[in-house]
């Protein structure tokens, strides 16, 4: 499991004193962002490769409450793949410093050829990185 650490800024909180829903899915990308970057798949290697991540789904279950103050990590795992790596779902799991497991965020996405705009399968470099990517204990193989 990939773990990175988030911090919570003023503007991160809404009107009633609680981490606004929208910087869950802000923490996941990051996350992946992160992922991607340490493991050799930055921005700028995308570019060359004329591939970039899309998303289809996107959803959060909140569990608990984040307020400011507190120290949060995020989690990445991957839960499915598809046999030629074109499509992929992430799970992130927010906990505070104590473990207190805050929020679940689930993903499913796919590569885009940025060349063409339309869905590809990744070259041979993309999928290895992703097939030796974290593996979620219920992570499944979607056939093509």
């Amino acid at each position: 499991m990939y773990k990175f650490p988030v911090y919570l800024r003023w503007a991160d909180m809404d009107p009633n004193f609680h981490l606004r829903h929208s910087v869950y899915y802000d923490f996941g990308a990051s996350c992946r962002v992160a992922y991607l970057e340490e493991h050799g798949l930055g921005l700028a290697v995308m570019e060359k490769l004329n591939l970039g991540p899309i998303i289809f789904r996107e959803e959060a279950l909140f569990r608990r409450e984040v307020r400011m103050g507190d120290s949060l990590y995020i989690t990445l795992e991957v839960t499915r793949l598809r046999r030629d790596m074109s499509r992929f779902s992430f799970r992130h799991q927010l906990f505070k410093e104590d473990g207190t497991l805050c929020a679940v965020m689930n993903i499913d996405g796919a590569w885009l050829d940025t060349s063409i705009r339309k869905l590809a399968v990744p070259p041979p470099e993309v999928a290895a990185l992703f097939e030796s990517s974290p593996k979620a204990a219920d992570f499944s193989w979607e056939e093509v």
